[in-house]
């Protein structure tokens, strides 16, 4: 499967540790494409359903057409085999508005 950057994929992120995300859930590539050519690893970012408006660390989307919110605090690399299937992508705002998320919460 071709992995693109900004792609909504659902992934298998059991097993996990502590707080981190779990279970098979929507996740949204924010890796180069370069990188996800190149790599057996790719940088993603979970979606979660649990709305958490006045976090700064969240960005709200809609994913198959209901409302969700990607984790940027809970960014991380995982294998490309998690990845099951493509089921939606980031408009080109929402894609804008991740990286300005991604340089505040990282960047500098």
């Amino acid at each position: 499967m071709k992995v693109v950057r900004y792609g909504i994929y659902l992934a298998d992120l059991n097993p996990t540790l502590g707080a981190e995300m779990s279970k098979v859930r929507p996740v949204v590539v924010v890796s180069l494409d370069e990188m996800n050519a190149a790599l057996d690893t790719v940088v993603i970012c979970p979606l979660t359903t649990r709305l958490h408006p006045r976090w700064r660390s969240r960005l709200q989307i809609r994913c198959v057409g209901k409302p969700a919110e990607i984790a940027v605090d809970q960014i991380r690399a995982i294998s490309r085999s998690r990845l099951r299937r493509r089921i939606d992508s980031l408009t080109p705002l929402a894609a804008l508005q991740l990286r300005q998320v991604i340089t505040e919460m990282y960047g500098e």
